[in-house]
C-alpha cells in the first residue's frame, strides 16, 4: 500500500481512506478494469437475447472475446492468488461474476424447456463454468495456437452440443 500510494502521490493514510486493505483495493481494481473495458454494456446482449440457446451464444461470444483484454491481469492474479490473499479475493471475485453469468445462460436454457435433462442447473453450471475457464482459453490459444475466432465459434459448438436436449 506505500508503494501504491507513493506511486499515485498520495500518503498511505490518504490510501486507506478510500480502500481499507488491500484486497479491497485490487478488486475495486480489477471491477474498475471490467467497467473501463465496457464489460457490463457487452453483456446487455446477453440479456436482450431472447432464448437460452442465443444467451448461450451471445454470452460465450462476450466472454470469449473479453478475455484477452484482461488476460495479463488475470494471470497475474492466478499466480498470485496461491500466495496471496488479496490477489485471491480478487480473483474470487471476478470469478464469482463468471459463475453468476454462467447460471444466468442456464437458467434461460432451462426455461426454454432446451436444457439436456440429465443436467441440473448446479451441474450444468459448474461445467460451463469450468469450460469458459481462462486456463482453457489459454491453453487452447497459447498452447495450441487456436486463434480467438476459432476458440468462441468451438466453445459455442461445444456448449450446444453438451447442453441442449435433442
Amino acid at each position: 500500500m506505500s508503494d501504491i500510494a507513493q506511486a499515485v502521490g498520495i500518503s498511505r493514510q490518504a490510501l486507506y481512506l478510500h480502500f481499507k486493505s488491500r484486497t479491497e483495493l485490487l478488486v475495486a481494481t480489477t471491477r474498475y478494469g471490467d467497467e473501463v473495458r465496457g464489460l457490463e454494456e457487452r453483456m446487455e446482449r446477453c440479456r436482450a437475447a431472447p432464448t437460452g440457446v442465443e444467451v448461450m451464444a451471445a454470452y460465450i461470444d462476450v466472454w470469449g472475446n473479453f478475455i484477452p483484454e484482461i488476460y495479463g491481469i488475470a494471470r497475474a492474479l492466478l499466480v498470485a492468488k496461491a500466495e496471496d490473499a488479496a490477489a485471491e479475493a480478487a480473483w474470487n471475485d471476478r470469478m464469482d461474476v463468471l459463475r453468476d453469468c454462467c447460471r444466468f445462460t442456464i437458467e434461460a436454457l432451462q426455461r426454454d424447456g432446451s436444457l439436456a435433462p440429465e443436467w441440473s442447473v448446479k451441474e450444468a453450471t459448474d461445467y460451463l463454468w469450468t469450460m469458459l475457464s481462462i486456463q482453457n482459453w489459454e491453453l487452447l490459444t497459447r498452447g495450441c495456437g487456436w486463434t480467438n475466432s476459432q476458440y468462441v465459434s468451438w466453445l459455442q459448438n461445444i456448449a450446444r452440443r453438451t447442453f441442449m436436449s435433442g
